[in-house]
């Protein structure tokens, strides 16, 4: 009890520095935690992969189509037990600036993608009309839209004007599923390009294939290539958490710097709380000196120095975590609609922030602590300044 009170005296002896370094604490926490959000946001779509499901596409490049007779190959290939196929359409809704995925997919798309969960006379009310989509529960909410409104898009890879009827609002199983998507029928965009543009009919972007035991997706994924081997449209098959790192793997860098960044500002919490502590232990040489005259124990001044450098550092991480709430809010509210359709600031985030502030506490207490152990009572009571 009598520790604490020195400790809490200490730490108010000098209000400004006290207060300074707090701040400056928060501040790095609160960066940290934004740093990281984002990185766990970029993720997000890996996350939710599903573990028995495998995404064949074109073997040169992603852009480039697959025949829709490959679906009925791919479904004889043994340990399958569905496919389904989806096309990205593009398209400008109100702003362009205003990112969703815009899927065309076929009927049974949403019964291997279960995550998304539509109401089933929703599910049925769109499955009974060509034009109709589902949208996420996000994407509601974003443009105040509800079930019988009509979106109008203006075609980008498949020029024009498009109409569509929202007949499903789909609410996300998990808190990693996006809800901002946009699934309509692969079926309206196929009619219109055998109208106006026969070559490219009858394509699909790419196929999803559920398998029946995840320990055989190797094999399925080799049996699929296979059957397209040499062929004009080779395929390259992989589990979807492979697919979807594939994107990441375009802003590896980015994401790389971040974590890098990230972890900088530890470094930089311990130099600013590491000085001021140094500078404590300083000007305390030779109140330190007198403790130990008085019978102060090493266990004493270890309590008195790391306790003072542990309340900043937990002082300035409980300020800065309450505040990375908001910031990541406010933050969210400001990036484009769209970017990062799932970000949320996660429990492990901030113990992380917490753990690396209190170590950093730990760690800036141990050369003022050294000082103050090595340092004899009369070289102590010598000090001046």
């Amino acid at each position: 009890m009598h520790i604490a009170k020195l400790i809490l005296k200490n730490m108010m002896r000098h209000k400004l520095r006290t207060s300074l370094t707090v701040i400056g604490i928060a501040i790095a926490v609160i960066s940290f935690s934004l740093l990281q959000t984002v990185v766990t946001a970029w993720h997000a779509g890996v996350e939710s992969s599903g573990a028995d499901r495998l995404v064949s596409r074109h073997a040169v490049s992603f852009i480039f189509p697959l025949p829709l007779a490959y679906k009925e190959k791919i479904s004889h290939v043994p340990g399958v037990t569905d496919v389904c196929y989806a096309n990205w359409f593009g398209g400008v809704y109100i702003d362009k600036n205003q990112f969703f995925a815009r899927l065309a997919v076929s009927d049974n798309y949403l019964d291997i993608y279960p995550e998304f969960v539509v109401p089933p006379d929703q599910m049925a009310a769109y499955r009974r009309e060509r034009n109709a989509c589902i949208i996420g529960s996000q994407l509601a909410e974003r443009y105040h839209l509800k079930l019988g409104d009509l979106m109008q898009m203006d075609g980008d890879i498949y020029p024009g004007q498009w109409e569509f009827v929202v007949r499903g609002i789909y609410s996300p199983r998990d808190k990693t599923i996006d809800p901002s998507n946009f699934f309509f029928h692969w079926e309206y965009v196929d009619e219109r390009m055998k109208q106006e543009t026969p070559d490219r009919a009858g394509y699909v972007g790419w196929y999803m294939i559920k398998t029946r035991d995840i320990a055989e997706n190797a094999a399925i994924s080799k049996s699929v290539d296979d059957l397209f081997a040499n062929s004009p449209a080779e395929t390259k098959t992989e589990t979807e958490r492979a697919f979807q790192q594939s994107f990441l793997a375009q802003a590896g860098a980015i994401l790389t710097a971040m974590n890098i960044i990230s972890f900088v500002i530890i470094g930089i919490i311990m130099l600013v709380l590491g000085n001021t502590m140094i500078m404590a232990a300083r000007e305390r040489v030779r109140e330190y000196a007198v403790f130990k005259t008085l019978g102060f124990s090493a266990f004493h001044l270890t309590g008195l120095i790391a306790g003072e450098s542990l309340a900043i550092a937990a002082l300035g991480s409980g300020i800065g975590i309450l505040i990375s709430f908001p910031a990541t809010a406010g933050f969210a509210v400001m990036m484009p609609k769209g970017w990062f359709p799932i970000f949320n600031l996660e429990i492990p985030t901030l113990l992380l922030a917490a753990a690396a502030a209190i170590s950093v506490g730990l760690a800036a207490a141990v050369f003022p602590l050294q000082r103050s152990l090595r340092t004899t009572i009369v070289d102590g009571l010598r000090q001046i300044g």
